[in-house]
């Protein structure tokens, strides 16, 4: 198996520009070829950086995962409260895609007239591919108070558009 990962999103280093990868033995070489083709090496304060989350960053890890549930779930729970269907309750990351069929089946546009007319940006579905289209990706990468606030314009945008 191949694992290329980062430290952006898990240990909150987003800037620091530091990754890895775990490959079979038998790749280690090729992947070294590549690697030093493309860039030299992170910078040393990433690197130092790195290190210090791997080696240090349990209890801030839970600390992040516990507050990620919390905006999950108050997110989740604020959706369903205004009527919108999200068919997987995320586990992993920061995201909840979240049906807008009943609204619209262009989520490119949809997302466009969503940030103009209330100042709330979400992902198109599209960019995730045709079975996207007709969803929205929101992320709960924010504060309980701004997720509060988003909810909000959300609710009185589609309320608007009902009424039309």
């Amino acid at each position: 198996a191949f694992v290329i990962d980062g430290f952006s999103k898990r240990y909150a280093m987003t800037g620091w520009r530091l990754g890895y990868a775990v490959v079979p033995q038998r790749y280690i070489r090729t992947i070294q070829c590549l690697v030093q083709n493309f860039l030299i090496s992170a910078p040393t304060i990433s690197q130092w950086g790195g290190l210090a989350a791997l080696e240090e960053a349990d209890d801030d890890l839970e600390m992040m995962r516990n507050e990620y549930k919390k905006r999950r779930d108050f997110l989740l729970n604020g959706l369903d409260k205004i009527g919108l269907e999200v068919s997987s309750k995320p586990a992993g990351a920061f995201y909840v895609l979240v049906n807008m069929k009943q609204y619209s089946n262009d989520s490119l546009q949809f997302a466009y007239d969503l940030l103009e007319n209330t100042n709330v940006a979400v992902t198109p579905g599209i960019d995730f591919g045709e079975g996207g289209e007709g969803f929205i990706r929101l992320s709960y990468a924010t504060s309980i108070e701004n997720i509060e606030a988003a909810l909000s314009r959300i609710e009185d945008y589609l309320k608007k558009i009902s009424s039309h």
